[in-house]
C-alpha cells in the first residue's frame, strides 16, 4: 500500500494524517496554544487498520516535526499520553 503523511493547519487547529489507497487511515489532531505549544487532543485510526502501528508512526512524525519547529507538545489524548510515558526519548518536546 502506498501511504503518505499529510499536515494541515489553520490559526487555531492542526491535523496530521496518514492517507493510503484513497482514504484517511490514521489521524492526530491538535490545538495551537501559541507559537511554541500545541496540545494533541485526538488520535484515531480507521477500523480495519488498528493495531498495525499507524498511530505510532504518525506520532513519531509529529514528534520530529515539533523538534524541527522548536515546539512543545502537551499530550492530552489518552493515546499520546501513554506513548509519551512509554517513550522517554519524547521528553525533550513534552510541555
Amino acid at each position: 500500500m502506498d501511504k503518505a503523511i499529510h499536515h494541515r493547519e489553520n490559526r487555531s487547529r492542526g491535523l496530521f494524517y496518514i492517507a493510503g489507497n484513497g482514504e484517511k487511515i490514521s489521524e492526530i489532531t491538535y490545538n495551537i496554544k501559541n507559537d511554541n505549544l500545541i496540545v494533541i487532543d485526538h488520535t484515531e485510526t480507521k477500523m480495519g487498520y488498528e493495531h498495525q502501528g499507524y498511530a505510532s508512526e504518525l506520532l513519531d512524525y509529529v514528534i520530529n516535526w515539533a523538534r524541527e519547529k522548536n515546539i512543545k507538545i502537551e499530550p492530552l489524548c489518552p493515546f499520546a499520553e501513554v506513548k509519551f510515558e512509554e517513550n522517554p526519548e519524547y521528553a525533550d518536546v513534552r510541555a
